[in-house]
């Protein structure tokens, strides 16, 4: 792997960045979360991903967050999905960690619930804050039928986020980011559309809010000071009578005082793909960084920091992240095509990478073959093979499909085996 260049320009996005807990980022660059589903046996990292991790950090980001890490071996987002919990043995982690950080970079673990987002032929369960199911259309048939979650159900869901975060930090990662977006169980519980509950987990914002704020206080409490807390949240959920921008705001508010050190700012869900650029709302603008107007806004009000992902490609428009408030830029596809592309920008300020659109006209079936093209160039990396960004979409959500039949069935054993 090539060495990080010495740079040619002076730019913002190479300027360290101190966090509210006193750890450095050693530049605003970040490698956002991006859903790998490349566990091994065991539902655990392997041999791909150690050298996937390595590749980016040699790249020259400041920060690395991982796909995301399942709290609850039960409910997986896919069946390749990486589980740390109580039982899950810590070496593999420990080696992704040092993968994460050879090259100089920092590295969070993204942790998650998938909540109603499983589905349907995934064994385990399906919680939501309500028994409400994904609506995709003619799609919907997919996904599992949810079942609303008990009072018990919801304080064991927050000691899993905890016990996860304990871990990792134990196994080197530099701090958690908690998944609070995408329409995953803590953003299903935020949205009035999935959370109907009349209990105090549901109704007023303060109530929807509950859930993430209790697992934020729980992570903060069993880690170090100096080990970061991050929280990814919706800037809206882009569907009508959804979480919105003011209801974002609110929350960045309520989370100031509890120990977060930065929050990622995204947007949509599985129903209104916006994060994979499918969204209609004017606001999530169809060039790059989609999210960037709501976030300038959310900037100008919040007290903590705040990081922007989300269709970023090239490094004048990472900088003009920079200079609307925002403090962290994260990429997420422009690495999965071309990993050196933060090392390509302190020599060239005009090097960027091509990802042809995805045209799909059923916006559901646009965004996962989408990220199915993505996911295939992330299995190319753990190859150690050159990404090849031309896939049909199609195609390689063909490819993606029998991948995953063949993790089923590895799934189904492990989960069964651990219940015996």
């Amino acid at each position: 792997m090539p060495s990080t260049p010495t740079p040619t320009t002076t730019s913002p996005i190479l300027a360290p960045f101190t966090l509210p807990n006193g750890s450095v980022l050693p530049n605003r660059l970040a490698k956002a979360a991006m859903e790998e589903n490349m566990a091994v046996r065991g539902q655990l990292p392997g041999a791909a991903l150690f050298r996937l991790y390595e590749t980016w950090s040699r790249g020259g980001v400041g920060l690395i967050v991982t796909g995301n890490v399942m709290v609850h071996a039960e409910a997986l987002t896919g069946p390749a999905g990486v589980v740390l919990d109580a039982h899950s043995p810590l070496e593999p982690f420990q080696r992704w960690a040092a993968a994460a950080k050879s090259g100089g970079a920092k590295v969070w673990m993204q942790i998650n619930h998938p909540g109603r987002q499983i589905l349907a032929d995934m064994p385990g369960v399906a919680w939501g804050p309500s028994a409400i199911k994904v609506d995709i259309g003619k799609n919907s048939k997919r996904f599992a039928d949810p079942v609303a979650m008990t009072a018990e159900q919801i304080e064991q869901t927050v000691e899993r986020f905890a016990e996860t975060a304990r871990r990792a930090e134990e196994a080197g990662f530099d701090g958690v980011e908690i998944h609070a977006a995408h329409g995953y169980l803590l953003s299903q519980f935020l949205s009035p559309l999935t959370n109907q509950r009349t209990d105090h987990w549901g109704g007023t914002l303060d109530n929807r809010a509950r859930l993430l704020l209790d697992i934020t206080r729980a992570v903060r409490a069993v880690v170090a000071p100096t080990f970061a807390v991050a929280v990814k949240l919706n800037s809206a959920d882009f569907q009508r009578g959804g979480f919105d921008a003011d209801d974002a705001a609110r929350v960045i508010t309520m989370l100031a005082p509890l120990g977060v050190d930065i929050v990622e700012l995204s947007g949509g869900s599985y129903e209104a793909p916006a994060m994979t650029g499918q969204a209609g709302d004017e606001r999530s603008r169809a060039r790059e960084a989609y999210f960037l107007t709501l976030a300038e806004d959310l900037a100008a009000t919040s007290p903590l920091p705040l990081m922007l992902t989300g269709g970023i490609v090239r490094r004048p428009v990472a900088e003009e992240v920079l200079s609307g408030g925002i403090e962290l830029v994260g990429m997420g596809s422009a690495l999965a095509v071309d990993p050196d592309l933060p090392n390509r920008w302190r020599q060239d300020a005009t090097a960027k990478v091509d990802l042809t659109p995805v045209t799909i006209k059923d916006k559901a079936v646009a965004s996962a073959a989408g990220m199915a093209r993505i996911r295939q160039q992330l299995r190319r990396l753990g190859a150690d093979r050159r990404p090849r960004p031309g896939i049909n979409p199609i195609l390689a959500l063909v490819k993606e499909t029998v991948l995953q039949r063949f993790a089923l069935r590895r799934y189904r054993t492990w989960l069964n085996g651990r219940a015996a």
